[in-house]
């Protein structure tokens, strides 16, 4: 079996570039895998200022953009999963997190982790469903 025909990689010039040997999501059957999203500003590679809150909005701008890629949105994601390094700013990355997931609410985890990449303070990974 090709998998190349089976699994297809997704970049856009509108989300951050990959930090490493990986996609920015990729496409296998009825899936699209977002590799994790940090709060950096594609226009100039830099984590955006402010809160816990202006870092989510950047990372859901950036998971949008990606989606937007890969023809689906928002209203397709079926699972997240939410690296914080610190879980005590959870309701306030929560009301962020509510304007952007679809009206089928996803699945999620949210774990406090000891260090993020690049030390971010929060980091979303998520996975859509694409029907055929």
């Amino acid at each position: 079996m090709n998998l190349e025909k089976k699994i297809k990689s997704i970049a856009t010039e509108l989300a951050p570039e990959a930090i490493g040997p990986y996609s920015q999501a990729v496409i296998a059957g009825d899936f699209l895998f977002l590799s994790g999203q940090l709060p950096i500003d594609p226009s100039c590679g830099e984590f955006v200022h402010g809160d816990i809150k202006n870092q989510t909005r950047q990372i859901f701008e950036n998971i949008k953009a990606i989606a937007l890629a890969a023809k689906t949105d928002m209203n397709r994601i079926v699972k997240t999963t939410v690296f914080m390094n610190d879980i005590s700013e959870f309701q306030e990355m929560n009301e962020v997190y509510a304007e952007y997931v679809g009206s089928v609410l996803p699945a999620r985890s949210a774990i406090q982790a000891a260090k993020l990449p690049k030390n971010a303070n929060i980091e979303i990974e998520t996975i859509f469903y694409l029907p055929g």
